[in-house]
């Protein structure tokens, strides 16, 4: 059994998703104490729970510590992954509901699926575009993009959006089943190609996303960026708003977005995002703090080494790496001087895992 301090570092949910993929994928126990001891209400939220629900299922394993607000869970998988067709609701993990992030989910079972044997669909509801959580754009945009060019065959639509505090989104995922990874190289982003991206609402009025469209598109072009925002009302349960931008660059992609709130203006939304993305832009790196940690585990099941140059080191990025390191899988150097991510997997082929 691996033991796994869920406190180490940021002491969020990371350890739990990393730990839950890598059980599946290898085969091994794990128990997990101290779960999201990190945070202001620690243990299994609803997403965390799903998420562990939805590991569960596609490796048939046995749990115990499966609740909302544990902060214990061991985790016994009882067979490879499984291919098949799967539904998780965020929304049933908690009474009276929920928008946790569904992504969170997409990101736990999303790798052991794409190296099961055969090919995989799966419904997830509840959060897309909420608080401190990946937002399926990004997920569309950025880290899906990237993930395919080492092997990663996946999709996601996007039926229904949902926002904080209702929820109600509602994705499908594809994953192409039977994959080898292969490691990556992102040390040199290339010249910026373009920022593309959408301003969006629901059950809000049209003239809200067409503000946050020509406030990012002025703020963009006057740092002499090009740049195309698409204005859109789409489908929903509930009022949202939300910009959400990708920069393209020749090697690279990264994502960078801000959600309305009551009594924020929409200029401000719009404003929020282009800090970002013109922070990052400024660093020259290919890979920004999100993807940075997300890279990790692709890269340490792959079948060949990878490095990659970040504009941050979160702590995100070295709690990911220290879980990672627990299961043997791969040697994780980061270089803090250079912001250089390297990664040498150990093990070299699925059935090694096993």
């Amino acid at each position: 059994m691996i033991h796994i301090d869920g406190s180490y570092g940021e002491g969020g949910g990371q350890v739990l998703r990393t730990s839950l993929s890598l059980a599946a994928i290898t085969g091994e126990t794990i128990r997990i104490e101290n779960i999201r001891a990190g945070r202001k209400k620690p243990g299994l939220a609803a997403q965390h729970l799903t998420a562990v629900r939805a590991a569960a299922a596609i490796c048939q394993a046995q749990v115990r510590g499966d609740a909302l607000r544990s902060m214990m869970l061991e985790f016994v998988p009882g067979s490879q992954v499984q291919a098949g067709h799967y539904t998780f609701d965020v929304s049933e993990a908690r009474q009276g509901g929920s928008a946790g992030a569904l992504t969170l989910v997409l990101q736990t079972i999303l790798l052991p699926l794409a190296l099961a044997a055969d090919d995989s669909q799966v419904t997830l509801r509840g959060g897309t575009h909420v608080p401190f959580s990946p937002p399926v754009t990004y997920i569309q945009e950025v880290y899906l993009p990237i993930a395919s060019r080492m092997g990663v065959q996946a999709s996601v639509r996007l039926n229904a959006w949902g926002w904080y505090p209702q929820g109600g989104g509602e994705v499908v995922l594809r994953v192409t089943g039977g994959n080898t990874l292969a490691g990556i190289n992102l040390l040199d982003r290339g010249a910026l190609r373009q920022v593309r991206g959408v301003a969006v609402v629901t059950e809000l009025p049209s003239h809200i996303p067409d503000r946050m469209a020509h406030r990012a598109e002025n703020i963009l072009r006057d740092a002499n960026l090009q740049v195309n925002i698409k204005p859109l009302r789409e489908r929903g349960i509930a009022p949202g708003a939300g910009i959400f931008l990708t920069s393209e660059y020749k090697n690279s992609l990264a994502g960078f977005s801000a959600l309305g709130r009551q009594n924020l203006p929409a200029e401000k939304v719009a404003e929020m995002a282009c800090e970002e993305l013109l922070d990052f832009h400024e660093k020259l790196a290919p890979v920004d703090v999100h993807l940075a940690d997300q890279l990790l585990l692709p890269s340490a099941l792959a079948s060949s080494q990878s490095q990659y140059r970040v504009a941050e080191i979160s702590t995100h990025l070295t709690t990911n790496a220290w879980v990672i390191q627990q299961f043997g899988l791969a040697e994780i150097n980061i270089d803090e001087t250079e912001k250089i991510v390297a990664i040498a997997p150990l093990i070299s082929s699925p059935n090694e895992r096993q």
